[in-house]
């Protein structure tokens, strides 16, 4: 990801439940870091309900603002192991 402007991701993961069961989910992650310009940070976020909305099928949404949040065993895994 770029660290200067905004993305949109979906991305199906795989993963194993904390019950042991082997599952996947599609994952919706919203890419908007501090450092990018605020004209890219609010055409992203005023087009992510769109997107959202378009995207049927999709329960679970990931907004990362910094490299930290973007990493899968210590971010992205815990959440969706909420909902799994």
């Amino acid at each position: 990801m770029p660290d200067d402007d905004c993305r949109y991701g979906l991305i199906d993961l795989e993963f194993t439940s904390t019950d042991g069961r082997p599952t996947s989910k599609l994952v919706f992650i919203t890419w908007n870091p501090d450092t990018a310009s605020i004209r890219n940070k609010m055409l992203y976020s005023g087009s992510k309900e769109s997107i959202k909305a378009a995207l049927n099928g999709v329960g679970i949404h990931i907004n990362c603002t910094d490299r930290s949040e973007l990493d899968f065993e210590s971010s992205i895994l815990p959440t969706l192991k909420k909902f799994a």
